[in-house]
């Protein structure tokens, strides 16, 4: 399993994981700082020069997934993570990652009072050999205090365990910490778990239209990126039937009527992705009531809304897009599809 510790820059993560290593049997320490240090070598400066924080590249979230499942796969026991999370998609894509390979992950965080926060802050030590090393870290953790706050109140706090330690020394925080590990009142995150292809994959989604004929887009908890409600179809089972079941898992809403198919899609292998067949159904206008009954927020789905065509190029990937924009017009003229990549052929 991991334990993620998880805090404001200045929270002491570091200093007590490495208290904890110490107290949790055969545990193992990971610092995910060490791959956004490397990544300084491994990619073009005009592509790092694009983002501001080493989180905001995807090759970090997926080497930080990958990283981990190879450690425990390596040494077994316990890995003990300390890293900032703050925006709730960067923890949805990696704890959902970690899930995916069955990795159980359990969520800290590590609050103490801002006063005694931003103390820490200013006493911290900085590299020497970081030009304007001083004023550069405590900039950096300053200009996190504000995301900080934005996080704690919308999500942090309801998705971690949270520990006060304000009046706690880094050994007395990670005895806690061990504690709850060791005596299971601490659980692992509730995330969904979908094992990543190994394979090209069968997958059903399904529209929903509200009344003024808008279609729904889920926000699942368990990848980054809109999508429509659906999923993966299992062996030996109806792709319909699927995209119902699906719908019903994600949103609890329940269809009556096996939908009609609206496009065929090949999606190209695009490592590290398998690609394989994507349809798309229609699942029927909704009612004002069904439409208020999705369930959220859930254990897959963060967020959901219903777009317009325009609103929906701004939410999807380029050729999940062009697959909703010939699905609807697919819907338009009564007649299905067959897509290669978004485009139709034939």
């Amino acid at each position: 399993m991991i334990v993620w510790i998880n805090g404001a820059f200045g929270a002491g993560k570091s200093t007590t994981a490495r208290e904890l290593i110490e107290l949790i049997p055969n545990s193992t320490l990971f610092d995910p700082e060490v791959i956004g240090g490397a990544l300084r070598y491994l990619l073009p400066a005009k592509h790092l020069a694009q983002v501001g924080d080493y989180q905001d590249l995807p090759i970090w979230r997926r080497l930080v997934i990958d990283t981990a499942a190879a450690m425990l796969a390596e040494v077994g026991g316990t890995l003990v993570v300390p890293m900032t999370l703050l925006r709730q998609e960067y923890r949805d894509e990696i704890f959902g990652g970690l899930a995916a390979r069955r990795i159980g992950v359990h969520h800290l965080l590590l609050a103490p009072a801002e006063t005694i926060l931003r103390e820490r802050m200013a006493g911290r030590e900085v590299p020497p050999d970081l030009p304007d090393g001083e004023m550069r870290v405590r900039q950096w953790a300053d200009d996190h205090i504000e995301p900080y706050r934005a996080a704690l109140a919308s999500w942090l706090t309801a998705d971690a365990h949270l520990v006060d330690t304000s009046a706690l020394t880094p050994y007395q925080t990670a005895v806690r910490i061990a504690e709850a590990v060791g005596s299971g009142t601490l659980p692992a995150c509730d995330i969904v778990q979908t094992p990543e292809p190994t394979a090209e994959t069968l997958a059903s989604g399904v529209l929903l239209f509200d009344e003024q004929d808008r279609v729904l887009l889920v926000d699942p908890t368990y990848k980054a990126g809109w999508e429509f409600p659906g999923g993966v179809v299992e062996p030996g089972e109806a792709p319909a039937r699927a995209g119902m079941r699906e719908v019903a898992e994600e949103t609890g809403i329940v269809l009556d009527d096996v939908p009609r198919l609206l496009v065929v899609d090949w999606e190209p292998p695009a490592p590290p992705g398998y690609g394989g067949l994507r349809l798309l159904f229609d699942g029927g206008r909704l009612d004002p009531e069904s439409a208020g009954r999705v369930l959220l927020p859930g254990p897959e789905l963060r967020d959901c809304r219903f777009v317009t065509e325009r609103e929906a190029a701004d939410l999807l990937p380029p050729v999940r897009y062009e697959r909703l924009r010939w699905a609807l017009r697919a819907r338009e003229r009564g007649a299905a599809l067959y897509l290669e990549a978004g485009v139709p052929l034939g």
